[in-house]
């Protein structure tokens, strides 16, 4: 039989251990032990997703007032408030068929990886409570709110092409462009470049042993599944809508008069606005695109910023060369430049590295939008394809090379070698460059023919080219029945 003492010494012992187990910091090992999982749990950072709405506006602002008033400034008086009625309506009209069923489109598994599926039509299941996926294992914010930023790129993408061919194409017929264009190039590319389930779903797959979310499944879009490296739109935005441009001003020919008759910019301090707007409105567009408030953020606001200066400055420098005078209108062109080049590596380029592509973006792109122009004689109106396209593919190239850790870059994630963490996967820079080569190539291609294709048929069946007689009096008169200036 037991003593007391002993009874009580027991009793004791007892209380104690039972205490010991409640102390928080006991309870939560314990409690982490029994749940012990290589993927975080989901939380949702109130400060990323403050920061994704900021993001957000930001993006908004690069479409309206940005880039309406720095083409606006481009053109000539007579058609300054058809550009900025386009801009405004392209934004109005996307936004409208992005929650219909452009989100679904682009951001959901579909049948094949080449454009996703109806499962979120009309934004189904998208409410207060739906999360998506960031770009670190059990870190997400509202899918609302991703789906409001990613809104903001497709607004602004249909409304870049429209520069190339400015001042001659007819308001209602490009409208109904636009809403084709969207929903049969910008959404797949989109779709191909940029979807995947999120590090956690790729970390479960290979928890279970099965297949990863890079190999060929429908989890994923087919260029992310081959490694195709874009931060936030080279391939995507910039190249997608400067060849759909060029493509259009190819087949509407040129302006009546060019390149004989003078046909300078009505407003050069318009236009140096919408360039301010639109360096301002990049920080959202680069350093937003990486879903987080974190250290990578940090690394694409400052590539943004130190790849613009460097572009801006080498444009001039060019000019200053080969032209005798710097001119406001070459500053601000490469600051565009920069900020074209630098959107796809933003999130994975050193700081020095970035320096080096703005400082090499702008000779190329100013040797397109002179020689090249002139050599061939295309009238891109606003320099779309000799800034957008061809700076997006530097940038998206150069991508391939400046992620290089080996070069200052971040590398590539790779979430199935330790489930739950993103490492930097060996880097072989000469398969990361093969593989920008075949992104910008299918881009180019997928935008190129249906965007000619589309631009054939509607001019054919309504006349998207204004006439000689409307070019002359102006889109303002024609299109809207109003002037931007009475004087």
């Amino acid at each position: 039989m037991m003593k007391p003492l002993n009874k009580l010494g027991l009793g004791l012992a007892t209380l104690g251990i039972a205490a010991l187990a409640a102390h928080p910091a006991f309870a939560q090992t314990a409690a982490t032990a029994a749940t012990t999982s290589p993927i975080p749990a989901a939380t949702v950072n109130k400060g990323d997703t403050a920061w994704m709405m900021v993001s957000t506006l930001l993006v908004l602002m690069m479409s309206i007032p940005g880039l309406a008033l720095f083409y606006g400034g481009l053109v000539r008086t007579k058609n300054m408030l058809s550009i900025l009625t386009q801009v405004l309506m392209i934004v109005c009209m996307v936004g409208v068929i992005w929650v219909t069923w452009g989100y679904s489109e682009a951001f959901t598994a579909g049948p094949t990886p080449f454009f996703g599926g109806l499962s979120k039509l009309f934004l189904k299941g998208v409410d207060a409570n739906a999360q998506a996926a960031t770009f670190s294992n059990g870190v997400y914010i509202p899918e609302l709110v991703y789906v409001l930023f990613q809104m903001t790129f497709a607004m602004i993408t249909p409304a870049l092409i429209i520069g190339s061919f400015a001042e001659r194409v007819r308001f209602s017929p490009l409208m109904l462009f636009v809403a084709l264009w969207v929903t049969l190039v910008y959404f797949p590319i989109a779709h191909m470049v940029w979807y995947w389930e999120g590090p956690d779903a790729m970390a479960a797959a290979a928890i279970k042993g099965g297949q990863a979310l890079t190999d060929a499944t429908n989890d994923a879009g087919w260029l992310f599944q081959k490694g195709a490296l874009d931060f936030a739109g080279g391939t995507v935005v910039h190249i997608n809508a400067g060849i759909a441009g060029f493509v259009g001003c190819l087949i509407f020919g040129k302006r009546l008069g060019y390149p004989h008759e003078p046909m300078p910019p009505h407003s050069l301090t318009m236009t140096m606005i919408g360039a301010s707007l639109l360096w301002v409105g990049w920080f959202g567009f680069n350093a937003g695109s990486n879903l987080e408030s974190n250290g990578v953020t940090a690394v694409a606001f400052m590539n943004t910023m130190i790849a613009t200066a460097a572009a801006g400055l080498s444009w001039l420098l060019v000019e200053q060369v080969v032209k005798g005078k710097p001119s406001l209108l070459g500053a601000a062109s490469g600051v565009v430049a920069g900020l074209v080049a630098v959107t796809p590596a933003s999130g994975y380029a050193g700081t020095m590295g970035s320096v080096i592509l703005g400082l090499m973006v702008s000779p190329i792109c100013f040797f397109f939008v002179t020689t090249v122009k002139s050599k061939f004689g295309y009238d891109d109106s606003l320099d779309v394809f000799g800034v957008h396209c061809i700076g997006g593919i530097t940038g998206a190239l150069m991508t391939g090379i400046l992620a290089n850790p080996y070069f200052g870059g971040q590398g590539a994630g790779d979430y199935t070698t330790k489930p739950g963490t993103m490492l930097t996967a060996p880097y072989d820079w000469v398969h990361q460059l093969t593989v920008q080569g075949e992104a910008v190539l299918v881009t180019l291609l997928w935008s190129g023919i249906i965007s000619a294709i589309l631009f054939i048929a509607i001019d054919k069946t309504w006349g998207m080219r204004a006439t000689p007689e409307q070019e002359s009096e102006g889109l303002d008169i024609v299109d809207h029945g109003e002037r931007a200036y009475h004087f």
